[in-house]
Parts: structure tokens; C-alpha cells; sequence
């Protein structure tokens, strides 16, 4: 703890009142955890953006934007200081002037990349950074896809934007899916190597974010507009499925329990919710809420 101390670093320990409450639905929540800055901005919808290190000026334009826009609505963008996608989302949140946590695979006190120096010490005069590495401990290949369950679990979704084949970004994607949390993606093209593992998680079932409000709504932080307007749910049979939706449920069988629906009337409701927007199915039979 004096070496928390010397570096103007606080200790949250697993099980006191200032740890964020999120982590403990990990299987491995580290003990202790160094913050550097404004450890509130945890209280606000936390979403996840990652991606490549390697990011192209498109996934750098893209991600401005999201992050921005998430920042402006309330949300504190979360990520992990890396180059490229992290990096961008991080500033953009700060340019908006809200809020941003940086999640390290170093000490907290300690900059990495050495580029990022400016950028870690902005996080930390108006944000906050995170660490469970001890204060001064320096990058070591282990710490960085360690702390990739630290970035999912603070966030009630995380955002993939440009992450190629074995990105450390599909680390984050895969403990974020682990915890039941939505997991959302970009799409790009398919001869860019940048977009191939992103383009993996939607084939598989990610949420597509297809316009800026697509992550907005996935936050629960967007306005409602025409287009929400018209997934109103007033029907009790409708209304019992998206209750029963709360959490995504692996097949037909098992939402009509959930819902004390007949299989026949559930399957009814099931098609017009899907019509309407509100829902999806996938191939492998899951059904979840759409953006949530």
C-alpha cells in the first residue's frame, strides 16, 4: 500500500464499499485493484470499446465517433490505453468532455506505450486509471490479456471496432460473452485484415453497430425515436417474452418456461417481436433482446 500511496494511487480491496460492485460477477476478481483519478465515473453506464493496435483511419474516424457520442450521452468509455483503437476511443471521450476509464496491464502509474505518457496523465487528472499490478511494475506479456477480464466485466457491453484474426480484442469479446454481457461490432470490409475477427463475432452473433445511434441504444442511453417508437410493446403475450428476455435464453423450449407461454403462442409472439426489431435469433437457436 506505500507504494500506492507514493504514487498518489488508491487500494480498492475486493468486498469494501469503494471496489466496483461489477467485478465480483468475474470468477477471478482481482483482490486489489490501484486507481489513479475520479473512481465515481464507474457509477456511470460503463461500455467497453476495443479493437486493433493496428487500426486503419477509418476504424480510427468510427471509433471518434462512437466514443464521442457515448462520452456526450453519459457513458464512461472504457478500454485499455493501447495503441490504435483504445487510444483514439480514450481521447475522444476526454475531447467530449466525459468520461473515460483506461484499464492497464502495467502499473497504474505507469505509461504504456511511452507515447501514450500525455494521454495517461489526462486519464488520470480526468478520469481514472486501473490497475492490478502493483504501482511501478512494468509491461509484461502475461498482464495485458489478463486485465482484458477487468475491461469486460466493468462494462455493461463491450464494442469491437477493427480486430483482426487472435486481437487481443476478441480476448475481451470472449470474457465479455463469458459474463453474459452484450457484445457488439463494427462491421468492415472483407479483404481488410483489420475487420476479419470483428466480422467473425457478428457472423457468430454479435450485435451490429451499423450507425452511431446502433451503440447508443446499446448503452440504454439514446433518445427514443421514430424507429424505437414503433418496437412498443403492449401485447401480454409480447410483453411476457421480453420479461422472460432479461437475460438471452437458449432456445424456444426453454423461453416458453420462462414465460409460462404455450410453445405455439410463444412462437407467435417470438415472430412478431423479431419483425418488429426487437429481438434476435440466431442460428444456433439463442434468442436475446436486440442492443441489449
Amino acid at each position: 500500500m506505500e507504494r500506492a500511496e507514493r504514487v498518489g494511487a488508491r487500494a480498492l480491496v475486493c468486498g469494501e464499499s469503494d471496489y466496483p460492485v461489477q467485478l465480483l460477477d468475474l470468477r477471478d476478481p482481482p483482490m486489489v485493484l490501484f486507481a489513479i483519478g475520479a473512481i465515481e465515473q464507474l457509477s456511470a453506464p460503463c461500455v467497453a470499446i476495443v479493437g486493433t493496435r493496428r487500426a486503419t483511419s477509418c476504424g480510427e474516424r468510427i471509433t471518434t465517433e462512437i466514443a464521442g457520442a457515448l462520452a456526450r450521452a453519459g457513458a464512461t468509455v472504457v478500454s485499455g490505453m493501447a495503441r490504435g483503437i483504445d487510444g483514439v476511443a480514450h481521447r475522444a471521450a476526454l475531447r467530449a468532455g466525459g468520461c473515460t476509464a483506461a484499464v492497464l496491464g502495467t502499473g497504474v502509474d505507469v505509461a504504456y506505450p511511452v507515447a501514450h505518457r500525455a494521454l495517461h496523465e489526462e486519464i488520470c487528472a480526468r478520469g481514472v486509471a486501473l490497475s492490478e499490478e502493483l504501482p511501478g511494475d512494468r509491461a509484461n506479456g502475461g498482464s495485458f490479456p489478463k486485465r482484458n477480464r477487468i475491461i469486460a466485466a466493468l462494462a455493461k457491453a463491450t464494442i469491437v471496432i477493427e480486430a483482426p484474426h487472435r486481437s487481443g480484442a476478441l480476448i475481451t469479446a470472449e470474457r465479455a460473452l463469458e459474463l453474459n454481457r452484450p457484445i457488439a461490432a463494427v462491421p468492415g470490409p472483407i479483404d481488410v485484415p483489420q475487420s476479419a475477427g470483428s466480422n467473425l463475432l457478428l457472423r457468430d452473433g454479435a450485435i451490429m453497430i451499423a450507425e452511431v445511434d446502433d451503440a447508443l441504444m446499446l448503452a440504454g442511453l439514446s433518445a427514443p425515436n421514430a424507429r424505437q417508437r414503433t418496437r412498443a410493446i403492449t401485447d401480454s403475450a409480447q410483453l411476457a417474452i421480453w420479461e422472460a428476455l432479461a437475460s438471452p435464453a437458449p432456445d424456444l423450449d426453454s423461453l416458453a418456461t420462462r414465460s409460462a407461454l404455450p410453445v405455439r403462442e410463444c412462437l407467435t409472439a417470438l415472430t412478431e417481436l423479431e419483425l418488429a426489431g426487437a429481438i434476435d435469433c440466431a442460428l444456433t437457436g439463442e434468442i436475446r433482446r436486440r442492443g441489449i
